[in-house]
């Protein structure tokens, strides 16, 4: 599994495993058959209400070679919730540690700066090693980047063909902050994308594998949900394979701005 040094110095894997949605025994098995197929990075969150389910299956694997992502939730970004959160979300999961604990998303009314804090003292106290950003606009991440203490590694944000955020993603480059991209298939929207298909079928590659290659081309890190074996194993062969230059530009030229995910209802 190729992976992407952070700013805190910890290497983390490009590809890992959505589980946004996935609760209850679903959940269990698509963490357990991603990680037996090869994956070792798994994307949640206190929001998505599994971190029990995925603290059972990963509990009977080396957590040394896992990566784990998990995200404090805005309303509870106040510097005392950021602690008490991140000790539920360690029980939860059963481990002693997480790979990388990001804000969920902003919120306006409580200070960055009391977050940050919080933050980093979660990384002094060996519970969190990486720490990051979620939802975050160019100017936020500046602000925040600006304020914290100890380095942002990732900003995690939708991305796809149909939300290209160059712009975000240039901003990430320059301040060294890796962008990781969620809801990447734009939730199944971009699979019938006739542009998509005809570039996919030069390649003997689906839509899918295109779109996860481009990403991981484009330097970001990739969390496709998949519930479904074949759909796991799908995804992970994107590195063996290239996409030209030129069908890069292509992909990168249509021109849509389709969010699928409303922040406001965050």
């Amino acid at each position: 599994m190729k992976s992407i040094k952070l700013a805190s110095g910890y290497e983390m894997p490009v590809l890992g495993i959505g589980t946004w949605e996935l609760t209850g025994e679903k959940c269990k098995k698509a963490v357990a058959t991603a990680l037996k197929l090869g994956y070792t990075h798994i994307d949640t969150a206190d929001y998505y209400h599994n971190h029990k389910d995925v603290g059972e299956v990963i509990k009977n694997f080396d957590r040394k070679k896992l990566f784990i992502t998990t995200k404090v939730q805005g309303s509870d970004l106040d510097y005392d919730s950021v602690l008490k959160e991140c000790d539920k979300a360690l029980r939860e999961l059963q481990t002693n540690y997480i790979d990388l604990y990001l804000i969920h998303w902003p919120n306006s009314s409580i200070p960055i700066e009391e977050t940050l804090k919080a933050l980093k003292k979660l990384v002094e106290d060996k519970k969190v090693r990486s720490i990051g950003i979620s939802n975050f606009s160019v100017s936020l991440m500046k602000e925040a980047i600006k304020k914290s203490k100890i380095p942002i590694s990732v900003n995690q944000v939708e991305y796809h063909p149909y939300l290209n955020q160059e712009a975000l993603l240039e901003s990430c480059k320059e301040n060294n902050v890796v962008l990781t991209a969620y809801s990447p298939l734009a939730r199944g929207h971009v699979l019938n994308d006739k542009l998509l298909k005809e570039i996919a079928k030069k390649y003997s590659k689906t839509i899918s594998q295109l779109v996860l290659r481009w990403l991981v081309q484009k330097e970001t890190i990739v969390i496709p949900k998949a519930s479904s074996e074949v759909h796991i194993k799908e995804n992970m062969d994107i590195f063996s394979w290239k996409i030209s230059e030129e069908d890069m530009k292509k992909i990168n030229s249509i021109n849509k701005k389709e969010r699928i995910v409303d922040l406001d209802d965050l």
